[in-house]
């Protein structure tokens, strides 16, 4: 992935690209004009495997990193990636963590030895379209890096007015730890960036998919900034004005907790944007085994639009819901009229008569 993204700002001479101390990825593409920037973060990493020793000849011992319910483990198939070679393996046996209610090791048949350190993943082929969805072993986040690349793809050639960067972040699935490694110490953020976390987020049914990008407004454990998320779904509203085809949600989240909350504890303006997530983390309840993660190709694409929007008309964003304010003040001063009708109405009375 960071291999990736090197290459993809190489090949685009407007774009930076920095790091920090941690691994976390920024590129920026600078804007037209001195305003806030727009940073867009994805992270970088998914549920899977990290080899660790071998046991004996045809078997690895492997810690597991990320949140799958052990029920999805025994006789599930992985494959560990040494370089450019790939070594199938099937899970034998499993091992709770510590304090957590998923597996922390496994042990797993190979028929190949498997290097110290080499990842795995499960075992669910290279992504393919069908009827409209797209299949792979990893959708979550890396569809919504691949949206955010797209965006600066598309804006490349003409800047949007505010600078816009991309930030990507490591080990987000051990619990935001590269985010949170990027808030408290903030070498690549500044207080004063408008952040918009992105997500491939667990299907909810009341925001399924086909039915657009999904402007979240909270996750299970918060809601983010009213006025940045007013902001975007005003954005929305617009585009879908000019482009019949533009479809989009706005919902709260429940299915995970995602980066935006991180930055909202560590005083960033953030909201998030997001697309209906199936087999979420690879997990299918419904055959209870592991499947390939999957995603609506239109809500993706409806996903990159509203990226570009927000984008372009960014430098028009007042915080403190300067625009809302507008418009609730002009329908006061329209309607003030009710508050003060043509006569003082009487003053009730008791019961004998005096005026209370």
């Amino acid at each position: 992935m960071v291999e990736y993204v090197r290459q993809f700002v190489a090949e685009r001479p407007r774009l930076r690209l920095c790091h920090d101390r941690h691994g976390n990825l920024l590129i920026e593409l600078p804007g037209r004009k001195r305003t806030p920037r727009w940073i867009f973060t994805a992270h970088m990493d998914h549920p899977g495997f990290v080899a660790t020793r071998m046991i004996d000849a045809q078997t690895v011992e492997a810690d597991f990193l990320g949140y799958v319910l052990g029920d999805f483990f025994n006789g599930e198939g992985v494959r560990f990636f040494d370089g450019q070679r790939e070594i199938p393996a099937v899970v034998q046996s499993h091992v709770p963590g510590k304090n957590r209610p998923v597996p922390g090791k496994a042990l797993l048949r190979v028929g190949k030895e498997v290097p110290r350190g080499a990842p795995g993943m499960w075992d669910q082929g290279m992504g393919r379209f069908r009827s409209g969805k797209f299949y792979s072993r990893v959708c979550d986040d890396l569809a919504g890096a691949a949206a955010a690349l797209q965006m600066l793809d598309l804006l490349h050639e003409h800047p949007a007015a505010a600078t816009v960067g991309v930030l990507l972040t490591r080990a987000e699935e051990e619990g935001f730890i590269g985010a949170i490694a990027a808030s408290m110490q903030p070498t690549l953020l500044r207080k004063s960036d408008r952040l918009i976390a992105i997500e491939c987020s667990a299907m909810q049914p009341f925001a399924p998919q086909g039915n657009g990008a999904i402007i979240r407004i909270g996750d299970r454990t918060s809601v983010f900034n009213s006025s940045l998320s007013y902001f975007i779904s005003q954005q929305a509203g617009k585009l879908a004005e000019r482009d019949r085809s533009f479809k989009h949600q706005r919902a709260l989240m429940p299915g995970g907790t995602c980066e935006a909350t991180v930055y909202d504890v560590y005083g960033f303006t953030a909201a998030s944007i997001c697309v209906a997530l199936g087999n979420y983390h690879n997990m299918n309840a419904a055959k209870k085994k592991i499947g390939p993660e999957f995603i609506d190709v239109n809500d993706w694409k409806n996903m990159v639009k509203l990226f570009v929007r927000v984008a372009e008309h960014g430098h028009t964003y007042e915080p403190g819901h300067a625009a809302l304010k507008k418009r609730l003040e002009k329908r006061f001063g329209k309607w003030k009229r009710r508050l003060t009708p043509d006569r003082t109405p009487s003053r009730p009375r008791d019961g004998s008569g005096r005026s209370v």
